[in-house]
């Protein structure tokens, strides 16, 4: 294959060689050929700028030519742009060409040459030939690039809004990691080389003045390259092009612009005005408007065309017009006011003169309180305009614009002048109302009035006379002022029946009398409120016409009915009126708003009609019912919620709503089974008598548990859902065992406070805290007739005074208290006594005994109290300090000890007190009277001692005969 492609090759030259030769042999090569080609580059605008000579002309020889020039990129053989250009070639002259590129030329190579042809001309034979090409001029704008990783080109560039734009980055690193964005939205590319990638954003858009962002990032070495696009808006036609004069001197152009394309940096939008009949031309110092000076002459008639242009585009427009036809006079001036009134003034004022003979036509306003009075006047050079019927003490403001009044065009601008006419006294009474409160007798009267109108007041207010005149008394009339700008006053009157006037006054006079009597019947203070509904246009209240006569009605009603003072306010009506609607600005939802409806007698006399509330609009319960619980059954229980304020809601309480909950979701029959808010389910029952707040919750469960709550409804809904209170039932039995187990523990309760109070008093008459063991009412009994003084006994060497020996049966036992089994009374053994002798130290016998709860508060122990008897009695003769027979039994049973059980046969010992009597067994044992005489005995207290149970002594017959004495010698064995 080789050979064969050689050979092929071989043979095209061949060819060619000999194509060339007899080319050159049918025809000569031209004279006239391009020379001196140069090619170079302006990166600014993106264009090749292209020059050359034509050689062979004569000195003074200029020949019409065409040039067709060729531009191939990258390659020779890319040809991308042929174009002829035509021109005038003289001798020596060069020639110049420029091309835009829509690529930036920094991406590749580009390549340009050219060749020439004489334009053939009338009366020379044949055809011209084209001259040989130049040889290729080649341009490489990346040789100038330094040597960064990456550029992108262009770097800046000014485009108009729609059109397209490319863009190229050129890239020194062999991996294609380069990534592209124009803003933040990413762009793909098209590689056109190794390390060339074109860009091309279509239809881009006007994003900001300062320019829209292109920017590549490569990967790699992280580099970040970007371009700035500047787009242009695009520029529009001129719209509403005007041309006037205003003193035939000069002629002011003015035109809507549209949008403005300068940009900060790119200011090319400019502006030209042709005049077609003297062929004049003016370039514009604004965007909006041009002035043109009128040529002194004849010239009446002009024709303008305006030409807009910018870097991209011209855009034109035209108008023709007559001079005459198009006057604007200038504003007027001097306005002034003279002879100004209470209700009149005249307006004077003053015209720029246009030219000989020139009239205009004026037009004069007065504007005053929403009105406006309008005249035309023609005027030549100076102007006025009377004005009557005008209001006294009022702002007006007079006005003049002028125009050709002939021909006309356009008014000219305003000229304004304020001024006040003079004051006048009020031609009006003041609309005056009253609220009257009867105190035991009196009254207390505060009135209302609102401020006159400026139409009215013809003038500044200054005070308001209140004259008080009573009906039913020749006591003269009270007048006292009160300053403006009051709006009413405070009247105490002893009665209620009078007449107040009410006058308004300013520097010029007072109004005329407003007047209201004030009756002493308070038989309409009673009337029934009735409720009446809301409107879109707001309160529609209606009342019946009384049977008396009227001159009018009043409703009256609070804008603030939750505050003080509530704002009163009033309307009134005519005599014919039966309904009113009342509307004001300060209505609020959930506010009840209460009016009154009065009829106006001749006499003046007001008397009411009706009460009327109701809201402006309804909103739901704010709070909800306090419930309380009562009469609770094993089946049923009972709601209340009598102390539910109706009054301060948002709205007319229409009912209740009563919800109840259980476990077994069964509702009773008047109940109606629904959903509640947390999806559970419930029952509900709808009380639709706002009075009725009880309710008998019947047919329950015992022993089951109720969830219920009470939520008020009116017409904009019931309230808030919020929480449910829980209701045990209790046992049907449980109500019988309360009535039995209460009484009980009453019972229970008041014995026990009684067994306390008794113990305590038990405790003071019987045992009291002793030492002393007198303190006992009982024992306080013991106690020696007479006086003697009382010392502590004292507890060294004492001997007991006597012993009492119990004799048990043999085979007996005797238990402790609450034993299985107690001794029979029979074996029941009178105690016999032991005797003692009396003391050394003592003078008679001494009652020894120390026991550990009488020892211890005993200060003085070795004292001893003495007490009366004799010294030397037998036992058998001693005698007590008191009876005998009121002690003897209750000392034998508390004073001897009860023993345990004891073996067979044995005997229990016992101890007696020092107190005890000496002798046990009968009373009749004891002397009926103390022996004589009575000596002192010694008494001390002593630890008591047992004696062993063999020793017991015999009863009391036997044991006469024994001696004492023997019985304390033996000796205890424990």
């Amino acid at each position: 294959m080789a050979p064969l492609a050689a050979l092929q090759a071989t043979f095209l030259s061949a060819l060619l060689f000999l194509g060339t030769d007899c080319g050159k042999a049918l025809s000569e090569p031209s004279q006239l050929a391009p020379e001196s080609l140069k090619v170079s580059i302006n990166t600014s605008q993106q264009s090749l700028h292209v020059q050359w000579t034509v050689h062979g002309l004569a000195y003074d020889e200029e020949l019409n030519m065409v040039f067709q020039i060729q531009i191939s990129r990258m390659t020779t053989f890319n040809v991308i742009w042929v174009e002829n250009y035509s021109t005038t070639v003289a001798w020596k002259q060069v020639l110049h060409w420029r091309w835009d590129s829509e690529l930036p030329l920094e991406c590749t190579t580009h390549f340009v040459r050219l060749r020439g042809m004489v334009v053939e001309e009338a009366g020379t034979p044949g055809p011209r030939p084209w001259s040989n090409w130049t040889s290729w001029e080649e341009v490489d704008a990346q040789k100038s690039l330094g040597p960064d990783w990456l550029f992108v080109f262009p770097e800046e560039k000014l485009v108009e809004e729609g059109s397209n734009v490319t863009i190229c980055y050129v890239s020194r690193s062999h991996e294609n990691n380069v990534s592209c964005s124009l803003e933040s939205a990413p762009i793909l590319g098209e590689q056109l080389s190794p390390n060339v990638s074109v860009i091309t954003l279509n239809n881009v858009s006007f994003i900001r003045k300062t320019g829209t962002n292109f920017f590549c990032q490569m990967e790699q070495t992280h580099t970040v390259k970007g371009s700035v696009l500047f787009v242009s808006k695009v520029l529009e036609e001129p719209k509403g092009l005007s041309c006037e004069t205003r003193d035939f001197k000069t002629l002011t152009c003015t035109w809507d612009p549209g949008t403005d394309t300068d940009l900060p940096n790119y200011r090319s939008q400019h502006y030209m005005l042709f005049e077609a009949f003297s062929g004049e031309n003016k370039s514009c110092e604004h965007k909006d408007s041009c002035v043109w000076q009128v040529a002194p002459g004849s010239q009446e008639t002009y024709n303008f065309t305006l030409v807009a242009e910018n870097f991209f585009r011209k855009r034109s427009v035209n108008i023709a017009f007559d001079l005459a036809h198009r006057v604007r006079p200038m504003d007027p001036f001097s306005m002034s006011l003279k002879s100004v009134s209470a209700t009149g003034a005249t307006v004077t004022w003053k015209v720029h003169p246009v030219r000989d003979h020139f009239t205009h036509l004026c037009q004069v306003e007065l504007h005053g309180e929403g009105k406006v009075i309008q005249h035309n006047v023609s005027v030549e050079k100076d102007g006025q305009r009377p004005f009557s019927e005008l209001e006294p003490a009022m702002e007006y403001t007079a006005r003049a614009r002028c125009a050709a009044a002939e021909h006309f065009w356009k008014w000219s601008g305003w000229t304004g002048q304020d001024f006040r006419t003079l004051a006048a006294a009020p031609s009006e009474a003041p609309d005056v109302w009253r609220d009257v409160k009867s105190v035991l007798g009196s009254c207390n009267v505060t009135l209302f009035w609102k401020p006159l109108s400026k139409s009215h007041a013809h003038g500044e207010i200054l005070f308001y006379n209140v004259a008080v005149e009573s009906l039913h008394g020749p006591s003269g009339s009270k007048l006292f002022s009160i300053p403006a700008p009051a709006g009413g006053t405070e009247v105490a009157l002893d009665g209620c029946s009078h007449r107040i006037l009410v006058t308004a006054n300013n520097s010029v006079g007072s109004s005329p009398a407003a007047m209201i009597v004030i009756s002493g019947d308070p038989a309409d203070k009673e009337a029934e409120e009735e409720r009446v509904e809301p409107t879109e246009q707001g309160f529609s209240v209606s009342w019946k016409p009384p049977l008396e006569d009227v001159v009018g009605y009043v409703v009256d009603w609070c804008d603030r009915p939750e505050d003080a003072p509530c704002g009163l306010q009033w309307r009134r009506l005519g005599p014919n009126s039966t309904s009113a609607v009342i509307r004001s600005g300060a209505f609020r939802p959930g506010v009840r708003y209460h009016f009154r409806i009065y009829g106006i007698s001749p006499q003046r006399r007001a008397f009411l009609l009706g009460k009327k509330t109701g809201y402006a609009q309804e909103e739901v319960p704010s709070d909800l019912p306090q419930v309380l619980v009562h009469n609770l059954t094993s089946h049923s229980f009972t709601l209340s919620w009598k102390d539910y304020a109706t009054d301060s809601q948002p709205g007319f309480i229409r009912g209740y709503r009563v919800y109840l909950k259980s476990q077994a979701e069964q509702c009773q029959p008047e109940f109606q089974k629904t959903v509640l808010p947390d999806r559970s389910v419930g029952c509900q029952y709808e009380i639709n008598d706002p009075e009725q707040k009880t309710l008998v919750m019947g047919d329950l469960q015992p022993e089951s548990s109720y969830e219920f709550a009470v939520v008020p409804y009116t017409g904009a809904g019931e309230g808030a859902l919020d929480a449910f209170t829980k209701v045990t039932m209790p046992d049907e039995r449980s109500h019988v065992l309360i009535r039995i187990i209460l009484p009980m523990v009453a019972g229970l309760v008041v014995i026990a406070i009684l067994c306390y109070l008794k113990s305590r008093w038990m405790k003071e008459m019987c045992y009291p805290d002793i030492p002393d063991p007198y303190k006992s009412s009982v024992l306080s009994l013991l106690k020696p007739k007479e006086a003697a003084p009382l010392t502590i006994m004292s507890v060294n060497d004492c001997v007991p005074d006597a012993l009492e020996v119990v004799k048990k049966p043999e085979g007996s036992k005797t238990p402790f208290p609450g034993a299985r089994k107690a001794a029979p009374d029979t074996a029941r053994i009178r105690p016999d006594y032991i005797y003692l002798l009396p003391t050394e130290s003592s003078s008679g016998p001494c009652i020894c005994f120390e026991n550990l709860t009488y020892d211890q508060a005993a200060p003085n122990s070795g004292s001893c109290a003495h007490v009366l008897g004799p010294h030397e009695v037998p036992p058998s003769q001693l005698g007590l300090p008191t009876s005998a027979e009121s002690l003897l039994k209750p000392l034998e049973q508390n004073y001897v000890n009860t023993p345990a059980e004891a073996p067979a046969g044995e005997t229990t010992l016992n101890y007696v007190s020092q107190l005890a009597s000496p002798v046990s067994g009968d009373k009749d044992l004891l002397p009926a009277k103390p022996p004589e005489p009575e000596p002192e005995l010694c008494c001390e207290y002593r630890m008591q001692m047992a004696l062993p149970l063999g020793l017991a002594s015999p009863s009391l017959n036997e044991s006469s005969n024994s001696s004492p004495t023997a019985l304390l010698g033996q000796e205890y064995h424990g």
